[in-house]
């Protein structure tokens, strides 16, 4: 007897429908999976045909033939197990289930017939709901993940005997619901705060206004100057996520695996700090079978490297894909993914291998030769795309005794939102560009128009520190930011001698 399932692959962030047909027939016992299956998918018919048994089921006999379709595309991993058990049971008449056809499942199958959380969940719903299916079977600790996704009904199912009563009729099962607005309200809270910080007011300044504007940072400066703390704070005082960014972020990490079980939604902006012994592949995603990397784990949130020159050479440079066009092209023999990476960079160094460069109480052990090398780690390229460097002096004891506390994150974050608010409105017709940092070369001509003593005073400093044409454009960017974070119209000569000062750093260090 032939029956029909249906399930989802992803492929890339997003996913596609699988159509599982099960033929059972008499012969000799054999089972054979067709549909371009790998090893996982293959393995898939021991761990079935075992959880049937221990279901309460008989396991089908003569020859089984599952095919999953379309035939052309790798289907991986154990998603397939619940889908294809049922069918089993189905295609031998072990149960009616009249209505198989309107609902998706998705699900791995424990030897015992319990149903294993997966990843991928959330796209997947999302896709099933697009092909107009009435409900998905998912497992219960996806549940959360899947129930964001309205306009579809969830049913979170713990074992294969629960997943066939239901169907059959038997069981009666409530959707799973997720209150999203409660949930977000409930989760808008941060651990880290400014307010914990001591001193390095400037440095607070200069991220304040590379958050306003979605700029890139580097941070440079002696052990214990606070380079980590400030960086890990960072996510506090970007404006909390909307729901579409919150979804945007849960499909990569749901798909990445990095989900934790009953978690619903992604809900505080991603804060990624890989270590600088990652690989190229680690940091921007590929693999056999492709996933996301650092980068896109990142995406609407903060990607911070510590010890910036540590990392190797190509691992840094494979940044400038991303960095230029916030996604990342991830090439195979099979197909081409793209997966979104949108995020601020942070990064922090020291100013030398020994790290007391320039430090008015420590001595520098490295020679001139030593320290031009290790700076030389980072090309030019790549700090062009870092729109502000700052240097962090140690803090003063003053500064660490005092009891006084900074600005909480609650107060800088809300003069973000509104900086961010005024981006919005400007560029509510350039859908691709959602903050200053993103503007194209005519955004930056329609709308950063310098004042006399602004464009003398930006014309002397390209003349006197020789930046490149992308420093130019990085300059009037970050002025845009501090334009707007005054409340004023036009960029003027204040505006570029901050702007100025934030990039000047690559020049007096690395000439």
């Amino acid at each position: 007897m032939l029956s029909r399932v249906y399930s989802g692959a992803v492929y890339g962030v997003n996913a596609y429908a699988v159509e599982i047909e099960v033929n059972a027939v008499g012969g000799e016992p054999q089972f054979v999976i067709v549909g371009l299956p790998d090893a996982a998918v293959r393995e898939s018919k021991d761990r079935v045909w075992t959880a049937i048994h221990n279901a309460g089921f008989r396991p089908a006999p003569g020859r089984n033939t599952i095919n999953l379709a379309p035939a052309d595309i790798k289907k991986e991993g154990p998603v397939y197990d619940l889908p294809i058990a049922v069918g089993l049971i189905a295609a031998t008449s072990q149960a009616e289930m009249p209505q198989i056809e309107r609902y998706a499942m998705i699900g791995e199958l424990a030897l015992s017939g319990e149903v294993r959380r997966v990843r991928g969940v959330l796209p997947v719903t999302l896709e099933m709901r697009r092909q107009g299916m009435r409900g998905i079977l998912v497992p219960a600790d996806n549940a959360e993940e899947a129930a964001v996704a309205e306009g579809i009904d969830v049913f979170a199912v713990r074992h294969l005997r629960e997943a066939v009563d239901f169907l059959a009729g038997n069981l009666k099962l409530e959707p799973f619901r997720v209150d999203i607005a409660e949930l977000m309200e409930r989760e808008r809270r941060h651990v880290e705060d400014f307010a914990d910080v001591k001193g390095q007011e400037s440095a607070k300044r200069a991220i304040e206004v590379a958050v306003s504007g979605g700029h890139n940072i580097l941070m440079i400066g002696s052990p214990g100057t606070g380079k980590t703390m400030l960086a890990r704070r960072i996510a506090s005082i970007l404006p909390e996520m909307t729901l579409d960014e919150a979804l945007e972020a849960t499909r990569i990490h749901s798909v990445a695996g990095t989900l934790k079980s009953h978690q619903a939604l992604v809900l505080h902006r991603p804060f990624r700090a890989p270590h600088h012994t990652i690989s190229d592949a680690g940091l921007l995603g590929g693999g056999t079978h492709p996933l996301p990397g650092e980068v896109s784990l990142a995406h609407r949130g903060v990607l911070f490297l510590d010890e910036l020159p540590e990392f190797h050479r190509n691992v840094l440079e494979v940044l400038r894909q991303p960095l230029e066009d916030g996604r990342v092209t991830i090439a195979r023999a099979a197909a081409t993914l793209d997966f979104p990476s949108r995020f601020i960079l942070v990064a922090a160094m020291n100013p030398c291998p020994c790290g007391y460069a320039g430090d008015p109480k420590r001595e520098c052990r490295c020679s001139s030769q030593k320290i031009q090398a290790y700076r030389n780690k980072i090309s030019g390229p790549l700090l062009d795309r870092i729109d502000i460097h700052i240097e962090m002096p140690p803090v003063r004891y003053h500064d660490l005794s005092s009891l006084a506390r900074g600005e909480s994150s609650e107060v800088i974050r809300a003069r973000v939102a509104a900086c961010r608010a005024v981006q919005r409105e400007r560029f509510a017709r350039s859908p691709h560009v959602a903050c200053n940092a993103a503007m194209t070369p005519r955004d930056v001509q329609n709308f950063c128009r310098l004042d006399g003593d602004a464009a003398d005073l930006l014309k002397m400093a390209m003349s006197e520190l020789n930046f490149s044409a992308r420093a130019y454009d990085r300059i009037i960017k970050v002025a845009r930011t501090i334009t707007d974070m005054a409340g004023a119209e036009s960029i003027g000569a204040v505006h570029i001698s901050e702007a100025i000062q934030y990039r000047s750093l690559d020049r007096m260090m690395w000439n």
